[in-house]
């Protein structure tokens, strides 16, 4: 099951097409949705978790917390709306596009795709890519 939830006055609007989208990611990879929160969120709610619970103290755009076992996909996703907003603007791409591309780089993390040499972060902006063409695809 995949939840939404809005810790600012946010929404996201067609929450289930964001659902459907995210089942055919996962199954594209072989996996099954258990339990996957999204938190949306500004910057002071989620740089309060960044330093509380990974004692960073700098602002980000995502945090995930992977409760996944085997195949079975789950966690809780927190997105800062501010910070993808600035990024969308930073790099010249519509809000949509980056808070997809945010959103679904919380789940390839809770598949198990990492991000911190420079190999994973090309082969995880691939799966993004690939991912995000996804959105519109009806199966």
């Amino acid at each position: 099951m995949i939840d939404f939830h809005y810790e600012l006055d946010f929404n996201l609007g067609g929450e289930s097409d964001y659902s459907d989208w995210i089942n055919r990611v996962l199954d594209s990879e072989n996996f099954t949705a258990d339990q996957i929160d999204y938190v949306f969120c500004n910057d002071d709610y989620l740089h309060k978790i960044n330093v509380e619970y990974l004692q960073h103290d700098t602002l980000t755009d995502i945090i995930t917390f992977d409760y996944s076992h085997g195949d079975r996909v789950g966690g809780d996703i927190f997105v800062s709306v501010d910070r993808v907003k600035d990024n969308a603007e930073s790099l010249g791409t519509e809000l949509d596009e980056e808070l997809k591309r945010v959103m679904i780089h919380g789940v390839l993390h809770l598949m198990g795709y990492e991000d911190k040499t420079e190999r994973e972060k090309v082969i995880m902006r691939k799966k993004e890519d690939e991912k995000i063409k996804m959105f519109h695809v009806e199966q």
